[in-house]
């Protein structure tokens, strides 16, 4: 298949650009500004907006051309920046999209900007989800500096002090890491999609070795707008 044809397959509709442009100016950036910053959260978002819309829509035409029609996907820790994309599975591909969020004020703020689609947030662990789904979405989530700030130092950002690094709470945030992967990979189907940043593989290598899944990750990446975790595709077998 072409360049060219691949770019026309890609392109979202009027209505779904409109949709997300919708959601996003619709969107209470005064209380996510209080939810994602400890101070300045009204420039941040004033900064932000714009490029989660612009490279959230880039992600959401690449994955268009990879999903099938009216299959299951499950988002983990799903916010603002996963819009274009949840949008796109929804209006464009008639799935049905699961997006889980531990942050209920966020949840609340996004579920009420989306209006009269029905696409609705969940507050929760993503581990609660229900059923199978043909791809999964865990992206910026093991190496959150809320949830695992202690293994955010030490595998994303190599900021550990050897000194003063807690080691007995690193090992409770890497057992509770695996355990969340593996909770939902256990409901993604094979063959199945998995979308995730390329700060997050080790998580991924360990699954599928422990497992005996084989799996192709694409060397296309594609940047995020908050924390610049680039995002990747792969095809678990």
């Amino acid at each position: 298949m072409s360049p060219q044809h691949l770019m026309r397959l890609s392109r979202l509709t009027k209505k779904t650009t409109q949709q997300i442009k919708q959601i996003y100016q619709s969107l209470d950036y005064n209380g996510l500004g209080q939810i994602y910053c400890d101070e300045g959260g009204d420039e941040f978002w004033e900064d932000r907006r714009g490029p989660c819309q612009k490279m959230g829509i880039a992600i959401a035409k690449a994955l268009k051309i990879r999903l099938p029609p009216q299959g299951r996907s499950l988002y983990v820790g799903a916010g603002v920046p996963e819009i274009p994309p949840l949008f796109m599975e929804h209006l464009e591909l008639n799935r049905t999209v699961c997006p889980y969020n531990l942050r209920e004020p966020e949840v609340h703020i996004l579920n009420k900007a989306r209006g009269e689609i029905d696409l609705l947030f969940f507050c929760g662990s993503a581990e609660s989800a229900t059923g199978q789904f043909d791809h999964l979405w865990i992206v910026s989530v093991l190496n959150d500096p809320e949830e695992f700030p202690n293994l955010s130092v030490l595998f994303s950002y190599g900021r550990a002090d050897p000194l003063v690094f807690d080691t007995s709470a690193f090992s409770t945030e890497r057992k509770a890491g695996i355990q969340l992967f593996s909770n939902c990979m256990a409901k993604l189907t094979q063959p199945g999609w998995l979308t995730t940043s390329v700060e997050e593989l080790p998580w991924v290598e360990h699954w599928c070795k422990s497992h005996q899944r084989s799996y192709y990750i694409e060397e296309t990446t594609y940047p995020t707008a908050l924390v610049g975790d680039p995002v990747c595709f792969i095809r678990i077998e």
